[in-house]
C-alpha cells in the first residue's frame, strides 16, 4: 500500500485498516453502519475513502442502478452523503473528514394581535 496526502487528508493506511471486508457485491448495509459508526452528534464524516476493489464494486452497484453509461468514472462521486476518495490501495474502505449538519428549525413567528 502506498500513503498519499493531499487536500483531501488521505487516511494512513498504514495505521488504519480497512473497516469491512466486501464479499463479491456492494454491501450498502455495511457502508451505512460504517457511516453511523463514525458519526457524532452533529458531527458526520465527510469523505468515503474506497480501494481499488470496493471503487470497482461502488461502480458496479450504480450502473446497475443507473445504467452503465452514466458511471463511467467515480470522479465528483457522493455516496450517501459523503465524497467518494479513491486510495492506492487494493482493498480498503474507512470514513474521514468531519463536517456539520445543520438542523433547519422553523423560524418563530409571532403575530401581534
Amino acid at each position: 500500500m502506498k500513503t498519499t496526502t493531499n487536500n483531501k487528508g488521505y487516511p494512513d493506511l498504514f495505521s488504519r485498516p480497512t473497516s469491512h471486508i466486501f464479499g463479491g457485491n456492494w454491501d450498502t448495509i455495511a457502508v451505512a453502519r460504517l457511516i453511523r459508526e463514525n458519526s457524532e452528534l452533529g458531527k458526520s464524516p465527510a469523505f468515503l475513502y474506497l480501494g481499488r476493489k470496493e471503487s470497482e464494486l461502488l461502480r458496479q452497484h450504480l450502473a446497475a442502478a443507473f445504467g452503465e453509461e452514466s458511471v463511467t468514472t467515480l470522479h465528483d462521486t457522493y455516496y450517501m452523503g459523503l465524497e467518494v476518495v479513491i486510495v492506492d490501495a487494493e482493498q480498503y474502505i474507512c470514513t474521514g473528514g468531519s463536517k456539520v449538519s445543520l438542523t433547519l428549525q422553523a423560524p418563530d413567528f409571532r403575530y401581534a394581535s
